[in-house]
């Protein structure tokens, strides 16, 4: 497992803790390769005894994973033979999330910056996330346009939050700081930015360093929810709005607009709103 085999990630792993670090410029936007990926790295460390945690974080200091990469719908050859490797029951996106629930090693998300849509899910789907006080925010930005969540989002967002602060966050679409966030639930704990690095690294160190069996015990203790029918009406939920011209539409005014360029995500929301009229 050498970062030459992989174009969107960094991987590196040291005493039972895997490190992927997400590069994938301008913004992390989350594409198929990425996502191809992922699921491969993912696998691959399923089958490792030798790593007990793996860490997540981002080479962008402003981005975790933006979104969804927008013009994904022109890549269908490739989205459909990603879809066909996933598992039944589960959409491409979906899929991904699920692979980060059921992983044996302890997942952690360290959020230096902003996770919106499929950033926001991928973030939900972990283990364990910790964020920058001063710097990071999530987001599910789906609804400015014209769609809902569509990888696990509303099921991993009700059981973290509750299904008001779900609607909330969903209906809203707005950017949450790392205080509201772990204040609702969606995360664990938002830390002063100096000091996320050297907690995550101890809490990562100190898992790892447990006696054998610990882990697995626990998360047989704590299994990660069955959200399979919760899944298929999100599925049927996302794909009656993502086909809708509102939805096409919307997203071709984002992208003219400037999303997925570095000043167009700095307020993803205002440019989303602002070309919705």
């Amino acid at each position: 497992m050498t970062n030459d085999a992989y174009s969107t990630l960094r991987v590196s792993s040291e005493h039972g803790v895997a490190r992927i670090v997400l590069d994938n410029p301008p913004v992390n936007a989350l594409g198929i390769t990425m996502m191809r990926e992922l699921r491969t790295v993912l696998d691959a460390l399923k089958d490792d005894p030798s790593v007990r945690v793996i860490v997540f974080s981002s080479a962008d200091p402003e981005f975790f994973i933006a979104h969804v990469d927008m013009h994904i719908a022109e890549e269908m050859d490739a989205l459909q033979e990603l879809a066909a490797s996933a598992p039944a029951d589960v959409n491409v996106f979906q899929a991904l999330s699920e692979l980060i629930r059921h992983q044996p090693q302890v997942t952690i998300v360290k959020l230096a910056g902003k996770a919106r849509g499929g950033g926001a899910e991928f973030v939900a789907a972990a283990d364990m996330a910790f964020a920058a006080v001063e710097t990071a925010g999530l987001g599910q930005i789906e609804a400015l346009m014209g769609i809902v969540p569509g990888g696990g989002g509303t099921q991993y967002l009700r059981d973290r939050v509750g299904r008001n602060r779900a609607l909330e966050v969903v209906l809203t679409a707005e950017l949450f700081d790392a205080e509201t966030a772990a204040s609702y639930g969606w995360i664990n704990r938002a830390l002063p930015a100096d000091e996320l690095d050297e907690y995550v690294d101890r809490i990562a160190r100190n898992i790892a360093e447990l006696p054998a069996g610990v882990i697995e015990a626990a998360k047989l203790a704590l299994p990660a929810d069955d959200f399979k029918e919760g899944l298929l009406r999100e599925n049927d939920a996302w794909a009656s709005t993502v086909s809708l011209p509102t939805a096409q539409r919307l997203i071709s005014r984002g992208l003219r607009g400037g999303a997925q360029t570095r000043a167009g995500e700095r307020d993803l929301e205002g440019l989303m709103r602002g070309v919705a009229y």
